[in-house]
């Protein structure tokens, strides 16, 4: 599997480390963040990643700024991204299961590093359970079709 990773100023250390974490655990990783602690903007990290999900380009995504939620955010404006921000395992695992996520998106302000490669770990493992959360993820994709334009 192909996973995309993005990241702002604030989780460079942290991406890499992630980086080598998914290599050790057999991954292709792509960068698609920046490798420096000069401030950026977050948003444009994750654009690259979401766009690069979303294309098929890479099979999943991790982005991470100081909390996980501003570059969450921008990877959800992106069509087709399911992005969840997580701090712990349990809604990790959930949001794969029911809600077929294709990115996850974490704070390095937020969870030490253990916490992050557990997260991500269980994210990548976990598949999609399908039966009624599709018809719920439909209806999610859905609401994208009606509200974004294209």
């Amino acid at each position: 599997m192909k996973i995309g990773i993005a990241n702002d100023h604030s989780a460079v250390e942290m991406k890499n480390e992630i980086a080598e974490y998914l290599k050790s655990l057999g991954y292709e990783v792509v960068n698609y963040g920046t490798d420096t602690t000069e401030s950026v903007d977050y948003p444009v990290y994750g654009e690259k990643v979401a766009n690069a999900v979303a294309s098929g380009e890479v099979d999943r995504g991790v982005a991470i700024c100081g909390t996980g939620v501003g570059i969450g955010l921008a990877c959800n404006k992106v069509r087709g991204i399911r992005a969840c921000t997580c701090s712990e395992v349990y809604s990790a695992e959930y949001s794969r299961r029911h809600n077929n996520a294709n990115i996850v998106t974490f704070g390095a302000r937020v969870i030490g590093i253990e916490t992050a490669k557990q997260i991500v770990k269980v994210f990548m493992e976990t598949e999609f359970e399908g039966g009624r959360h599709e018809r719920r993820v439909n209806m999610i994709m859905d609401i994208e079709a009606r509200n974004c334009a294209k």
